[in-house]
Order: structure tokens, then sequence, then C-alpha cells
């Protein structure tokens, strides 16, 4: 026996990109505020300690005045599961929708998001101000059900970089130390 046939709006998927994007914008997950909250009272170093404290603050602070956690509002990445009895109703694109609540979402007049996505990034890199387009995955799964995960990886981990493969008998420290200064 087959799932029925179920019909989702393609405004709904839109809608549900955007909205999901200014929520992760200005919440941790809870799971890390507990953790981070444990990790506070268990730390020795005063300077750790504040540190911790100052995520925190930000944390609570970000929440409250539902403003972004980072200037570094991220790439947005989605990793959606779209059931095979699933039919979405629109005219555009499944990659359509999602920019459209990617669009949305960073152009929100009441928390605007740091657009810093290129058009073009092997020609003249030019910000498209809206942060489209998003990195969208699509998984077609069992069912009637559209499920969507969203992520915004910031940028900063991606900053300047090296790599290199080591002889077994080089230092490593020796490497670390001549090639940081390359940066």
């Amino acid at each position: 026996m087959g799932n029925r046939t179920r019909t989702i709006a393609g405004s709904d998927i839109t809608r549900s990109v955007a909205d999901a994007l200014q929520y992760i914008s200005y919440y941790h997950p809870p799971d890390y505020i507990r953790s981070l909250s444990h990790a506070y009272t268990r730390e020795q170093s005063p300077s750790a300690k504040n540190a911790i404290g100052q995520i925190l603050l930000n944390s609570r602070m970000a929440a409250f005045g539902r403003r972004p956690i980072c200037q570094d509002t991220g790439l947005v990445v989605v990793f959606a599961k779209v059931g095979m009895d699933a039919r979405i109703k629109s005219t555009a694109s499944f990659a359509d929708l999602v920019n459209e609540g990617v669009r949305q979402a960073y152009l929100d007049p009441d928390n605007p998001l740091r657009a810093s996505i290129v058009a073009d990034p092997l020609a003249r890199r030019v910000n498209t101000r809206d942060n489209t387009p998003a990195v969208v995955h699509v998984d077609l799964v069992q069912g009637n059900q559209v499920e969507i995960t969203i992520a915004a990886k910031g940028g900063g981990s991606e900053n300047k970089a090296r790599f290199t493969t080591l002889n077994p008998s080089a230092s490593v420290s020796d490497w670390v130390v001549n090639t940081v200064s390359t940066l």
C-alpha cells in the first residue's frame, strides 16, 4: 500500500526557509547553551571563564534583541529530503523556491542579514546583495513529506590557509612557523 500524494505549496517552502534562516541567525541550539553554561560553572581559568561568559552574554543579547549572533551570517546550505509522493505546487524549481526564501530572510527589514555571496567567484566576484544562490542538496526519499535542514556556514574557517605533505623527518613546528608569516 503506497503513500497518498501530498501537495505542498511552493510558498510554504519559501516561507519555511526564510523563517528558519532568521531563527538560526539569533538563536543558538538549546543543547549548546546548556553545555556552555555547564562549562562556565566548571571552568577554573579566569580568562577562559570570561570568554565563555562573553559568548553566553552575546547569545542572550542576540536572542532577546533578535539580532544575529555573529556578523558572518554565512553561506546558506540546504539539505532537503523530498518524498517521491510529495507534489510541490509551484511553477518555480525547488532551488528557486529555496533561493527566494534566502532572499527574503537576508533582506528582512526587521533583521537584515549580511549578504556575502558573490555571483561568479571565478570572474568579477560581484556580491549578489541577497546571499543567493544557496547550496542546495536534494535527496529523493520514500513518502510524501518534505524535510528541510538549513545551515549557515560562516566563512571564517575558510580564510587564508596552507596545506602541505611533510617528509617523515620534517618538523611540523618549523613548517608552521615558516608558513604563518606568509599568510
